[in-house]
């Protein structure tokens, strides 16, 4: 998508100029980072805020883009006050460690991000003729004196899928204001509870309390993919003057071919298999498997027989660039030996989108959240889910009922057992070497397309987004 297609709206009022507020969590950091290259494509200035520490994380991990384009964002790195964080504990009898570590960090950015954003906005307020702010969804107390502000707006981005969005608010309404079509309804939907650790649970609805019925709402999906639940969703809004644009996916869809030392090693590794045979498997930035399910995971690669690309790598710390001890993942006695003929295995951060749009990668094992799984649509790559926490229970649904481009791996109501090589051989079969597999691919792959060319020039995504700079720019 680029912003030169769109010249009805291009340069159209230079007077214009984005602030960008995150949530300083890598899922939530990327979102915001795409979105603000493709407003800046359309010649529209745009201010990132955030905790210098967060910046530098969101910056150093930006794939799919150029690493000269960051010189068109204008980064504002503010310091944060010291704060307390623990390593991410477990929850009793649970295989997966919550990212609870996260908490205070959150607090503290929710807390003392106020002050230097609302300056930030009142000093640009004076230099441009409106100021857009886009937040997070959960960053609402950081921008809450913008609305004192005459020509400055608010716009929430919404960084879950659509479907887990609506039917978190459906479920909490007492009185339903419409009916649902049956088809509009999963036959198993999970419950949050057990999702997400009370505290952050708690901290998200205050912030979501905190939205104002004006502000506009962005949406990192796609109408193919979910359009149905953004328009029940829009039903949903008390306030019918709310805007709501459907932006995604954000993240970048095709690839100029790098080599050299720029490549990743797994790329390259990529380069010499067959088409659709290789399974990328990977849980995000903020999800640490234990010793037992990690060789559980690799026992369970190890006998599917099928070519694989395992990123093995922890939570992130609250801040990635610290010094100290790192919990290494251990795999087991001579694993790497064994399946060097038909597995790499990355222990550190790798390029994801790049992976999925190799024509090698075939399948995605995920923990299923949003971003993961919009890119992978995007890319046309089925998904074998095992959800850990938070929406990505819900997301598994979306991807393996709904849109029946993937299977599951674990199922949610045994959340609190250890996943067994077993059960990870067969999802990984199912998968990769069965006709069933063949079909979920067969819809992943028209489903990407779908969503390509819905950000072509006059396709559904570029033209919202044509419509939203013609909006923000009137």
């Amino acid at each position: 998508m680029e912003g030169q297609n769109c010249s009805e709206t291009e340069n159209q009022n230079p007077q214009i100029v984005v602030v960008m507020v995150p949530l300083p969590m890598q899922g939530h950091l990327n979102q915001l980072l795409h979105l603000s290259h493709l407003v800046t494509s359309f010649g529209i200035p745009v201010h990132f805020a955030g905790s210098a520490t967060h910046n530098r994380q969101a910056k150093q991990r930006l794939h799919g883009w150029d690493h000269d384009s960051l010189t068109k964002i204008h980064f504002h790195d503010f310091q944060l006050p010291p704060y307390t964080s623990h390593p991410a504990p477990s929850k009793p009898g649970h295989s997966i460690p919550y990212p609870t570590h996260l908490y205070p960090l959150f607090e503290a950015a929710a807390q003392h991000l106020r002050e230097p954003v609302s300056q930030l906005v009142h000093q640009l307020s004076t230099m441009f003729r409106r100021v857009i702010v886009v937040h997070d969804i959960v960053m609402s107390s950081v921008v809450q004196d913008v609305i004192s502000i005459p020509n400055a707006e608010l716009y929430c981005l919404i960084p879950i899928s659509a479907f887990t969005l609506f039917f978190n608010f459906w479920e909490k309404l007492a009185e339903k204001p419409f009916q649902l079509d049956s088809t509009d309804i999963p036959e198993y939907l999970p419950s949050n509870e057990g999702c997400t650790p009370p505290e952050i649970a708690r901290f998200s609805t205050n912030q979501i309390k905190l939205l104002r019925p004006e502000t506009g709402w962005i949406y990192n999906t796609s109408r193919p993919v979910e359009g149905k639940y953004v328009e029940l969703f829009e039903k949903l809004s008390p306030n019918a003057e709310r805007k709501h644009f459907v932006l995604g996916p954000f993240n970048p869809v095709e690839f100029n071919s790098r080599s050299g030392e720029q490549r990743h090693q797994c790329l390259e590794w990529l380069d010499d298999q067959e088409q659709n045979s290789v399974i990328y498997v990977s849980f995000g930035s903020s999800t640490s498997l234990s010793y037992e399910q990690i060789r559980e995971l690799a026992i369970g690669l190890e006998r599917s027989g099928q070519k694989f690309v395992w990123v093995i790598r922890n939570s992130d710390s609250v801040d990635v660039f610290a010094e100290g001890e790192k919990r290494r993942p251990q795999l087991p006695e001579g694993y790497e030996e064994r399946v060097k003929n038909r597995g790499i295995v990355v222990a550190d951060w790798a390029p994801q989108l790049e992976i999925l749009a190799h024509p090698s990668t075939g399948g995605f094992m995920s923990h299923c959240g949003w971003n993961s799984c919009i890119e992978s649509i995007s890319m046309g790559v089925p998904i074998a889910a095992w959800p850990m926490h938070s929406d990505q229970p819900r997301n598994t649904v979306l991807v393996t009922d709904v849109l029946k481009i993937g299977t599951p791996v674990r199922d949610w109501a045994h959340c609190d057992q250890l996943v067994m090589s077993s059960t990870i051989e067969n999802a990984v079969s199912t998968l990769m070497a069965t006709e069933e597999g063949q079909q979920m691919r067969k819809r992943a792959t028209d489903l990407g397309h779908a969503v390509r060319g819905s950000l072509a020039k006059g396709g559904a995504a570029h033209s919202e987004m044509c419509s939203f700079i013609a909006h923000i720019t009137r």
